[in-house]
């Protein structure tokens, strides 16, 4: 078993109409950890398990660097130590983050992919909330700071949950928010008995891609959804009518796990196939070398690596440079 533990998740499981999962969470959980052993988990159950102990004076997840404490919380050996953990747990991909004076420069500023996104969705407000593909939760935080009743994640990735229980360790664990290491589809699914329940919103960023069936991550994403529940899609497309369509030869901007990118107005068919209404575009835009960068966080190569030099509007293969759009839809 891993020291991670989610009982006060099942907890808050219970207070909904999601407490079918939680029977079905003890299983999938273990077989998790036990058939995808990763090499370097005792190690980061080490470093989680040295984090000082330093008392939080206060906590903002409504700032665009999600803060956890202040510098003057902590003695000069405490900000020494965890500053070491935390330089660690390299490379930090998704925040910005700071924690007791320390500023975690991400590789992505994602807290611009929040601002185009939070203007557009239904207010978060006691809503239960589901974040597939959610990385280290940065994005959950900011979820949970508009007021949201419940916010899982899911992320395949136990780095990812590694980094995420730094930030719970110091907000505390009785927050009602929670990172799974599951892929989108290993979620419990929505029986027929359930349907009609699930949640109220449901995100997907950076996801559609990276599956190699994109219909049937659409149809997933509609069976989490309650009757009239909000989709926010976030997703790579290329210019063009519905008929337009990229599927890569191999890589796209150094990624070898890209498999299909759409038309905006072929992504809104998609959509709509599967059953959702109200589609609208909210926001369209070209990821700059400011907002995907290296940083001392992340000291691999990022998106300037990833462009042709002679020509930032094209991928290093090619191919137009990444263009995002954000789609915002609902089920019936």
């Amino acid at each position: 078993m891993p020291m991670i533990k989610f009982e006060s998740l099942y907890r808050d499981l219970e207070k909904t109409n999601l407490a079918f999962w939680v029977e079905r969470l003890h299983v999938q959980l273990d077989n998790v950890f036990e058939q995808r052993f990763h090499g370097k988990r005792e190690e980061w159950q080490t470093l989680l398990s040295s984090l000082p102990d330093i008392h939080v004076s206060s906590i903002d997840i409504n700032t665009d660097r999600v803060r956890f404490g202040y510098r003057e919380d902590c003695s000069d050996e405490q900000y020494v130590k965890l500053y070491e953990i935390l330089k660690q747990f390299h490379p930090w991909r998704k925040g910005p983050y700071e924690l007791f004076g320390i500023h975690i420069n991400t590789e992505w500023r994602s807290d611009w992919k929040w601002q185009r996104v939070q203007a557009h969705i239904a207010p978060l407000k006691n809503r239960l909330v589901l974040d597939i593909g959610c990385g280290n939760g940065y994005h959950m935080w900011r979820m949970l700071g508009e007021g949201a009743k419940l916010v899982v994640g899911a992320d395949p990735s136990q780095f990812f949950l590694s980094q995420f229980h730094i930030m719970k360790h110091y907000a505390g664990n009785n927050l009602p928010i929670h990172l799974l290491p599951f892929k989108g589809e290993e979620l419990p699914a929505f029986t027929r008995e359930y349907r009609g329940k699930g949640f109220d919103t449901v995100f997907s960023m950076g996801v559609l891609y990276h599956r190699l069936s994109p219909i049937t991550h659409l149809q997933e994403l509609r069976y989490f959804l309650r009757p009239s529940g909000e989709l926010v899609l976030e997703t790579l497309i290329i210019e063009g009518d519905e008929k337009s369509l990229l599927i890569p030869e191999d890589r796209y901007a150094k990624m070898r796990n890209v498999w299909f990118i759409p038309s905006i107005d072929l992504l809104k068919r998609m959509l709509q196939r599967v059953g959702f209404i109200n589609i609208r575009v909210v926001d369209i835009n070209q990821t700059s070398t400011e907002e995907q960068r290296s940083t001392e966080w992340m000291t691999y190569e990022s998106l300037s690596d990833f462009l042709d030099p002679n020509d930032k509007n094209k991928t290093i293969e090619g191919y137009s440079a990444p263009l995002r759009a954000v789609v915002i839809c609902n089920v019936p």
